[in-house]
């Protein structure tokens, strides 16, 4: 069986184009270096290197389930960039955000999903609400569904959310074993018909190896300065643990969401 090991780019953000004001975290579209424009995500914003965390984690594992993702990098800033910008609080943005962020890449012409227009195979349905579960991702609602349609085929966009339990890291290995009763507001779950076969797929491909590489490619500046753990590595193992913890006790959350998705018969 081959093993998934992430190879994530590195470029430099050279151009600020837009904030994205739908965001609460102002992501903003910028150009980069190998010109190429991102979607960057700030490590200054609000919910800080966390929200880049899950968004690297759950990008990466998604890709490794098949799933469609724009191509995930390493943004830097230095500390003159974004001088120049008049917004006082993008300003501010930026100069909190010198250094190592993240940047996903900009899929122009793309459509935002919209569940009364666009119809998903109940297949797909399935995988995306299992790694949502999986993820206790709680922003795939009907009123943002972070999902685009490019090309005919949807993408998945905005991990930020998930692994809301590591903004404290209280009882996090009770949180583990714990169903996702907010599954009950994802905006594919009418059609997730097949979580079970997804389910045994899925269990097939996130192996112990594949959990371990993609954990191990988060950087170290943003694992620093979490108090809660004595080391890094102790940091990145409690990520690793909690997720194939997760992923071992997956009919807890496979059967909630299964309950949750009776309730529109």
């Amino acid at each position: 069986m081959s093993t998934h090991i992430p190879e994530i780019r590195t470029v430099q953000v050279m151009r600020y184009i837009t904030p994205l004001r739908e965001g609460g975290s102002l992501p903003a579209i910028a150009e980069a270096d190998d010109g190429f424009m991102y979607v960057i995500k700030f490590s200054g914003a609000g919910q800080g290197r966390k929200s880049l965390i899950a968004e690297l984690i759950g990008a990466e594992i998604a890709r490794v389930l098949g799933l469609k993702i724009p191509e995930v990098v390493f943004a830097t800033l230095d500390e003159a960039f974004g001088r120049t910008e008049p917004d006082e609080e993008i300003q501010d943005l930026l100069k909190a955000s010198t250094g190592l962020n993240l940047g996903l890449h900009y899929l122009s012409g793309s459509i935002t999903f919209d569940p009364a227009i666009f119809t998903v195979d109940p297949k797909l349905a399935s995988q995306i609400v299992w790694l949502d579960c999986l993820l206790t991702n709680v922003d795939r609602t009907p009123k943002n569904t972070n999902m685009l349609s490019w090309h005919k085929e949807l993408w998945l966009i905005d991990f930020g959310a998930s692994l809301y339990f590591h903004h404290s890291w209280q009882n996090w290995k009770a949180q583990a074993e714990k169903p996702f009763v907010l599954v009950k507001d994802h905006v594919l779950l009418p059609q997730a018909t097949q979580l079970d076969l997804v389910d045994t797929e899925f269990k097939k491909l996130l192996t112990k190896d594949v959990v371990e590489n993609i954990i191990a490619v988060i950087p170290e500046v943003w694992l620093q300065d979490e108090k809660t753990f004595s080391s890094v590595e102790e940091h990145q193992q409690a990520y690793i643990d909690f997720l194939l913890t997760r992923i071992t006790h997956s009919e807890n959350f496979v059967n909630e969401a299964r309950h949750a998705h009776a309730l529109f018969i």
